[in-house]
């Protein structure tokens, strides 16, 4: 009686709580709304509730290779092939050879000793730095990197430093100070994935050469289709050889269904298969997802042209927002951020581009910091240019409407 009593008082008070800070969410004009697609992802999809013929510019799938249909056959093959899953860790009984071929051939695109899988970029990210840096080491890393390195770095045991975004002056600073520690590692994106901007991968790796340390991108919103072949920031900046450790993901232009890596030079990827915990601790990778991401990487390794389409559509979307008086953050990426402000008109004005036949998301905190909210618009190379100019023209009038323009 007594013990029960207690458990459904302390239950209710849960509920009482969560329900308010559920409230003070919605109040704040930040809560975040999931739209039910009904369709394959792609650039035109069809919403649950009967929303067809609706222009997508909110995907992660940079070159449309999500319903490929090379790259959906080769999941089906590798599904009836070898199974759903291995129901196993790699170490015990989940290793499959595709999961070797795919190592393989990521460590070969990226030009790496080696490569490990994981079940996502988030795991990666979040097995690396604790398995590599130690008390006696120093981690430096952008005020703006992903969360996933931010949780990555708090797990770890190492000094930790954060510099200014993109602020070489603070970097170096930074990197006097951390001289004493035994090891340094400058951690930052390569594309930053709120504001479209791209790290100085030329400045970091000569600080990074001056003072003696190690370099580590996230190229989850740059492999694919960064670079004169896809192969990142790294590639697009020339600092290839400069850049010591890449953690990206399958997730988004690489096949856009899950999955994520380490490449990089072989006893760090032999250590990681011995104590990452993520790896260690997590379930393969499905076959048919290890499938579909082998051929879009054969799609890329085989011809750069699909890569090679993203810029003039992306400037092309660039210019025209900015010719219709929008402001747009970062610089020649695909992501495209609408500068806004405000929550709520973030908010509202994407409901409006969605009843004209164009799903985007607005963003605001805790997503990207209170009064910077904004609607991300990301390009897809299937997007035609009649799709780009029909977006344009819905966010002139929309923001017309609500006095953003």
């Amino acid at each position: 009686g007594a013990p029960r009593a207690a458990s459904v008082a302390a239950a209710a008070q849960l509920r009482r709580r969560l329900e308010s800070e559920l409230e003070d969410i919605r109040g704040a004009g930040t809560w975040k709304s999931e739209r039910v697609i009904a369709s394959r992802q792609g650039p035109h999809i069809r919403l649950a509730g009967g929303g067809a013929g609706i222009i997508n510019f909110c995907a992660n799938n940079y070159l449309g290779l999500s319903s490929h249909p090379e790259v959906i056959r080769a999941a089906v093959e590798a599904l009836e092939k070898f199974g759903a899953g291995l129901s196993s860790v790699r170490f015990i009984c989940g290793t499959q050879s595709i999961h070797k071929d795919l190592e393989e051939k990521i460590a070969r695109f990226h030009q790496r000793e080696d490569a490990i899988l994981y079940a996502s970029c988030f795991d990666a990210n979040a097995g690396i730095f604790e398995a590599l840096l130690t008390p006696e080491d120093a981690v430096l890393s952008d005020e703006l990197n992903h969360a996933s390195i931010i949780d990555g770095i708090r797990l770890c045991k190492a000094n930790k430093y954060r510099y200014k975004h993109m602020d070489m002056q603070d970097l170096e600073a930074k990197l006097k100070e951390a001289q004493k520690h035994r090891l340094r590692l400058v951690a930052t994106d390569g594309a930053f994935s709120m504001d479209g901007d791209i790290a100085p991968l030329r400045e970091i790796c000569q600080l990074a050469q001056k003072y003696d340390a190690l370099v580590f991108i996230d190229e989850c919103h740059a492999t694919g289709f960064l670079g004169p072949n896809g192969r990142g920031t790294d590639e697009l900046l020339g600092v290839m050889d400069k850049v010591t450790i890449i953690n990206s993901t399958l997730g988004k232009a690489l096949g856009g269904a899950a999955g994520g890596y380490t490449t990089g030079p072989t006893p760090l990827i032999d250590l990681l298969r011995q104590r990452s915990r993520p790896y260690l601790f997590s379930n393969s990778l499905p076959p048919a997802v290890v499938g579909c991401a082998s051929k879009a990487l054969d799609l890329l390794m085989e011809s750069n042209a699909i890569a090679q389409s993203m810029a003039a559509k992306t400037q092309r979307f660039r210019s025209k927002m900015t010719a219709a008086g929008f402001t747009i953050s970062g610089k020649d990426h695909p992501i495209c951020p609408v500068m806004l402000g405000d929550a709520r008109l973030a908010s509202v004005m994407a409901e409006d581009m969605l009843n004209r036949g164009i799903y985007v998301i607005g963003f605001s905190y805790p997503v990207v910091p209170k009064g910077k909210a904004r609607i991300r618009v990301q390009i897809s190379a299937v997007h035609s240019d009649e799709d780009i100019d029909r977006c344009v023209e819905a966010f002139t009038e929309v923001g017309r409407k609500h006095g953003a323009l």
